[in-house]
């Protein structure tokens, strides 16, 4: 019996955010090639099958050949070892760099895009150690690189840029459960060539790493899904060596440099810089994100301009009304639905934040399911009903600055099942998994 073997054709292109950058996949050709003899399963050549010989036998149908068996499902690879947050970082920084492609001729430039959580985009004192950590090592074990802030001037040289995330994960690596350590992702993306060339994960320690936000982080009062970050995290978690750079997270990279001067600006505690970053950042293409908003809410804040930060938390909160996720950081007291009004700057401003959100909510004619939440310390029944309690006072509030929304929201407590940092720490590093949120729902009944 006489087999072929076929190769069909295929073709691919990628179009890259950057002016006249063009990757393409030729298209393989298409050809057959003949197989002259069976193969048995053991692997040996089977002899050739006699010809018909008797007309008695013309209308007997030949056995089907037998089917070959599956190939074994491949066991996906073993999560890296937990190892001390120095380790973990040295190990990763030193994968990406030895592995990504020589720089041309030259000192290759490289920035770092800010390090973020990997599931609120949050910075903090971890992430911030560790890009001055991998400034260092690049220093001292790659002098073929230069590392440079992220900012307008330098993304004109088409840099190598790192992206990372560094996230709370339990034993199966999955962002749900107990969280056991912290998964460090770290990608070098070229900008010239718009791929990925390098990639590491890593696993520390969860009790090694400094999980407090940097003072932007710690002071912004929403939070919701933003796109941009999205990408950004994609970037990392989503990414193997060789894909296109996303080219949502390409896109926003003009913003996203304004946005980290403009952060480093708040951090230092120049307010005035920091919202003149914010203000350009939301005039780029890009600048329609929860981070310029909450920027610009906490600097005028930060300024005493109170009139336009009543302003702009209504633009926090519309962004977040859009985007059908607004997460609001109200405090409470331990085990109580009263706010926190001790040692809280934000306290005095809650009763603003409740008005504004009835005033969008009317005006959108939006119905809201308010969901309240906790950390996992206590017991889980107790975490269920407190968090319960906390989101009919919410509702009880706004109700009570917009009589129209009676009957149009409906409150509801998850406890500690749908943390986002997990840690159970109660302070200001897990804040959002204390927070109040708000879901537009579709079709208002």
């Amino acid at each position: 019996m006489t087999g072929r073997i076929c190769a069909r054709s295929a073709s691919s292109h990628w179009h890259g955010p950057l002016a006249g950058l063009a990757i393409a996949i030729g298209a393989l050709t298409t050809g057959c090639t003949p197989l002259d003899a069976t193969v048995d399963e053991a692997g040996h050549k089977a002899t050739a099958a006699p010809p018909p010989v008797a007309a008695a036998n013309a209308s007997a149908t030949p056995a089907a050949p037998p089917a070959p068996a599956p190939a074994p499902a491949a066991q996906p690879p073993p999560p890296p070892p937990v190892l001390s947050f120095d380790d973990a970082v040295a190990n990763a920084a030193h994968a990406v760099f030895k592995n990504a492609p020589a720089p041309d001729a030259g000192t290759g430039m490289v920035v770092i895009d800010p390090l973020v959580d990997g599931m609120t985009g949050y910075q903090s004192k971890a992430t911030r150690s560790i890009q001055d950590r991998i400034s260092a090592i690049v220093r001292q074990d790659f002098p073929g690189y230069s590392v440079q802030r992220i900012t307008p001037e330098s993304l004109k040289q088409q840099p190598r840029v790192l992206v990372g995330t560094f996230t709370t994960v339990n034993a199966q690596m999955k962002t749900s459960g107990e969280r056991e350590a912290y998964r460090f992702c770290l990608v070098m993306g070229d900008l010239k060539s718009g791929k990925i060339v390098a990639k590491s994960v890593a696993r520390a320690r969860i009790d090694d790493a400094d999980a407090t936000p940097t003072a932007i982080f710690a002071d912004s009062p929403v939070w919701t899904d933003d796109p941009n970050v999205l990408a950004y995290i994609a970037t990392c978690q989503a990414s193997k060596v060789g894909d296109p750079i996303r080219p949502e997270y390409f896109d926003g990279l003009l913003a996203a440099a304004l946005v980290s001067e403009a952060q480093d600006a708040y951090n230092e505690g120049h307010y005035a810089e920091a919202l003149d970053l914010y203000n350009t950042a939301r005039k780029t293409p890009a600048g329609d994100q929860l981070r310029v908003y909450d920027g610009i809410y906490v600097t005028l804040l930060k300024l005493g301009r109170t009139e336009q930060s009543t302003a702009a938390y209504r633009d926090l909160v519309d962004f977040g009304l859009r985007h059908k996720r607004v997460a609001v950081k109200f405090l409470f007291r331990p085990g109580s639905v009263r706010f926190v009004t001790d040692n809280n700057p934000f306290s005095a401003s809650y009763g603003m934040w409740l008005q504004q959100i009835a005033t969008l909510a009317v005006a959108s004619q939006a119905c809201l399911q308010i969901t309240g939440h906790t950390s996992p310390t206590g017991p889980a029944a107790m975490n269920d009903s407190l968090s319960q309690l906390r989101a009919e006072y919410v509702q009880s509030r706004l109700e009570g600055d917009a009589p129209q929304l009676k009957k149009r929201t409906v409150a509801t407590g998850v406890g500690s099942r749908e943390n986002l940092i997990g840690t159970g720490r109660d302070d200001t590093s897990d804040a959002l998994d204390r927070r109040v949120e708000l879901k537009p729902i579709e079709p208002c009944n």
